[in-house]
């Protein structure tokens, strides 16, 4: 095994799915599961819609690759980067993938990659299909892990601006106590981090920043039905009735 103080990832984003202000923050994520040695971000890049990329590249490290439709309708930038993300797996060079996309097309190429035994992340909007998130070894909805605009009161006579997309955290706890039920142990306190892991396996997508929280100890400690305890280094959690 190489000797490295974190796993290189091998990061591909699909510009054509994915809007440019959001490429720090997402960097930044990556950060939190390796280093992002390879970073490249597909797309046509004659095309106007794709300035506000182009003019990230070069300060973001980013390689940029040029993929052009030669058929009206297909999606070039799709088929460039699954042919690179292929040719990069067999290479034995990278410890995990980042597939930053909203797109499903790339569902069959997660998959393929977790075939041969290594991680990928997925990286995209509350919008993506449930089929790209599921494939995952872990997915990230880009809405958590950008920081929220604030919001200005509406002038006069115009529409209320959206609330926030958080989901309220009562809405975890069917999570949580599955998540109980597939622990085979005997006493009634569970350790935070083997829950953490269990409802992760279960629920690709599953973040606590989902329900506004940054911890799933702040998560488990907003609902009643639980109780948390501190031994040590560990928390440990219990269903109270």
């Amino acid at each position: 095994m190489r000797d490295k103080p974190s796993p290189l990832l091998a990061v591909l984003i699909d510009a054509d799915n994915i809007p440019a202000r959001y490429a720090e923050a997402i960097l930044k994520e990556i950060t939190i599961y390796g280093e992002p040695a390879l970073r490249r971000v597909y797309g046509d890049w004659a095309a106007t819609r794709l300035q506000p990329w182009a003019k990230k590249v070069h300060s973001l490290g980013l390689v940029a690759h040029q993929e052009t439709a030669n058929t009206k309708g297909k999606n070039a930038s799709d088929i460039g980067l699954v042919i690179d993300a292929m040719d990069l797996l067999h290479t034995g060079r990278f410890d995990g993938f980042v597939l930053v996309s909203s797109d499903s097309d790339f569902t069959s190429l997660a998959n393929r990659i977790r075939e041969q035994g290594m991680g990928v992340i997925g990286i995209g909007e509350g919008k993506t299909p449930e089929s790209l998130r599921n494939v995952c070894s872990r997915f990230v909805m880009i809405e958590n892990i950008v920081e929220e605009e604030p919001v200005e009161a509406p002038a006069k006579g115009q529409p209320a601006p959206k609330p926030s997309a958080k989901r309220p955290p009562i809405e975890a706890q069917p999570l949580i106590l599955r998540a109980m039920g597939k622990i085979d142990q005997d006493g009634e306190w569970y350790q935070l981090g083997l829950l953490g892991q269990t409802i992760q396996a279960d629920t690709r997508d599953f973040d606590t920043r989902t329900y506004g929280k940054a911890k799933l100890s702040d998560l488990v400690r907003e609902l009643k039905l639980f109780e948390t305890k501190r031994e040590g280094n560990h928390i440990y959690v219990r269903r109270l009735d």
